[in-house]
């Protein structure tokens, strides 16, 4: 690998191609490389097509103050960071080989929900931590046209180029629609002979199958992602195709439709704390119709809000095709390549505009604080130069600004508080994760010694975007970062593995047990929650791990009599809230018309 402008030929600004440990202090800093005429192109790193490579090492970068506006000003590297610690104790080649990645096609679907997925998301991945060979697996969840067992179908149905003339809905009061396609278990009989009674055969301790609900939606060919879920009180939500749709998160009747008369095509992770959301919608029913409207949602009644434009950019890249939504506060944050901004959630009032030149946030992430990934001129595109930063919701100002070393990228959050974010290198491959203290100064580097980890990311796919919240398989609280293993083989039993927030080291290690894996959703009352996922002969459950470590404890067992249908969800998404447990499937797409009405799109379990 090539050094920087400037820098002493054996002094390690870049991290190392092997090795392990923290890098030498450089003799001198780096200096800058001037600056292209024009924004470099913002492509994600494409996925590696072979084996990750050996070896990573990484300066810590000097934490510049704020500078005021909205900016994010290039910054020169600062000295290596305090990485001295010596190799953690998972050392000793692991039993999670890696898997072959079928980079170039369409990913094969995972046997059950738990199951670890193809490699995906956004951002190069390649070697793991500190210069330890390893991947990450992750599972983007739209964009993959894969139905069965990877064969990809032509689907029939709508065609988004009918001449429809429907535009988006301006009822102010949605009629609830109750759904056909909503099957409900009694809880009698003494065995699930159909799916007309899910809850017969279950066992004593078992949850009940609250709801099971299948497509009602007449799909465009190769099908549509779905949004969502959200669950805002006592109702759950997803969106697909050309329509949002809300339903009792207790007995699975449709409570409200709100159809939008053209296709959805961007959506943020989590809703405001009131229950709004704001989706990206396009512009017209042509297959050249651009991602350019945003449409604001009340999810508790289901009636349409403001509904506006995204301003146009003066440059090449103004399409919210490339845009990906965040909330934070009563801040809606829209980044992409070449522009960002940030609305009011109340009325859709623009708060700020991102900056015309310098560096240019392309994605943010939101929740308790609104963060912002933006890119760096540079006048090499092989050494990308990125920057963090936590912007004030209200102004589009930055708090603080973090530079990544020269070469790195921020692929993903995997949390905003505490801040931990994944890093990556293209060439060569690495991946890094690291935490990050309030002030933007580095926290800590996680060390993954040789274990393989499987977090998902997903989120629509976007061309010159990039998704950077939704993860699971990763969760934080205060001082643990906790991140879930690769298993074996599909359908095997994994790990989940705690890491000190202060040191990077891993601090103790929970077996899933048994023959399946476990999947970390987030925390839960101080404990780690998680979801095991179904067998063909044993349901999912979903479970806790206590942050001091120890065996899962199950708050909810599904019935093993319905686990062949819980573990055919495609790329599936997964909410637990209010002691309920809801699946939803990533997209939804069919061979014919008879095939696409049986699909089945949302399951959901309780006490």
């Amino acid at each position: 690998m090539t050094q920087p402008p400037n820098q002493p030929p054996h002094q390690p600004n870049q991290p190392p191609q092997g090795g392990f440990g923290a890098p030498q202090p450089p003799a001198q800093p780096p200096q800058m490389p001037a600056a292209p005429q024009g924004p470099p192109p913002q492509m994600p790193p494409a996925p590696p097509a072979g084996a990750p490579a050996q070896g990573y090492g990484y300066p810590q970068q000097q934490q510049q103050p704020a500078q005021p506006g909205y900016g994010y000003p290039q910054q020169a590297p600062g000295q290596p960071g305090p990485y001295s610690q010596q190799p953690g104790p998972y050392q000793q080649p692991g039993p999670y080989g890696q898997q072959p990645g079928p980079y170039g096609g369409y990913p094969t679907q995972p046997q059950y929900p738990g199951a670890p997925t193809p490699p995906g998301g956004g951002g190069g991945i390649g070697g793991f931590f500190k210069g330890k060979p390893g991947a990450i697996v992750g599972a983007a969840v739209a964009a993959l046209l894969v139905i069965g067992g990877g064969t990809y179908f032509a689907v029939s149905g709508g065609d988004d180029e009918k001449n429809d003339k429907q535009n988006v809905s301006k009822s102010d009061d949605p009629k609830p629609q109750g759904s056909e396609s909503v099957d409900q278990g009694d809880g009698s009989g003494d065995g699930r002979k159909a799916d007309d009674d899910l809850n017969a055969g279950r066992k004593p301790g078992e949850a009940k199958v609250l709801f099971l609900t299948k497509n009602d939606v007449d799909l465009p060919r190769n099908g549509a992602e779905v949004f969502g879920p959200w669950v805002v009180g006592d109702t759950v939500v997803k969106g697909m195709y050309k329509e949002v749709v809300g339903y009792s998160a207790t007995d699975g009747t449709k409570k409200w439709s709100l159809p939008l008369g053209t296709e959805i095509c961007s959506a943020p992770a989590q809703t405001s704390a009131d229950g709004k959301i704001v989706v990206g919608v396009k512009d017209g029913l042509t297959e050249r119709s651009k991602c350019l409207n945003l449409q604001m949602i009340d999810l508790r009644t289901g009636k349409a809000g403001w509904k506006k434009p995204i301003p146009k950019a003066s440059g090449a890249f103004s399409s919210l095709s490339d845009f990906t939504l965040s909330i934070s506060g009563n801040t809606l944050a829209a980044g992409g390549s070449g522009n960002s901004y940030g609305f009011s959630m109340a009325d859709g009032k623009q708060l700020f505009k991102g900056p015309t030149d310098g560096c240019k946030p392309f994605a943010f992430a939101g929740g308790p604080k609104l963060i912002a990934a933006a890119s760096c001129p540079t006048s090499d595109y092989d050494k990308p130069k990125q920057q963090l930063s936590e912007v004030d919701p209200a102004t589009g100002k930055a708090k603080w600004t973090y530079n990544t070393p020269v070469g790195w990228e921020i692929d993903k959050v995997y949390s905003a508080s505490p801040l931990v974010i994944s890093l990556t290198q293209r060439e060569p491959k690495k991946w890094s994760i690291v935490a990050l203290k309030d002030n933007g100064t580095v926290r800590s580097q996680i060390d993954g010694g040789k274990d393989k980890f499987q977090p998902r990311c997903g989120g629509g796919f976007v061309v010159f975007g990039q998704n950077l919240e939704g993860c699971t398989g990763v969760a934080a609280d205060a001082s643990t970062f906790y991140m879930a293993t690769e298993p074996a083989r599909a359908g095997g039993a994994n790990e989940v593995v705690a890491f000190s927030l202060d040191t990077g080291k891993p601090k103790w290690r929970s077996p899933a047990g048994g023959d399946t894996s476990m999947t970390p959703l987030g925390m839960q009352d101080g404990n780690v929650l998680v979801y095991k996922g179904a067998s063909y002969d044993k349901g999912g459950a979903v479970a806790t791990i206590a942050p001091t470590g120890g065996a899962p404890k199950v708050l909810l067992q599904h019935p093993a009599s319905t686990a062949e249908i819980e573990n055919s969800f495609y790329s599936a998404k997964m909410v637990f809230a209010d002691g309920r447990f809801f699946l939803a499937s990533g997209r939804v797409s069919a061979s014919n018309d008879a095939e696409e009405k049986e699909t089945k799109t949302m399951m959901a379990f309780g006490k």
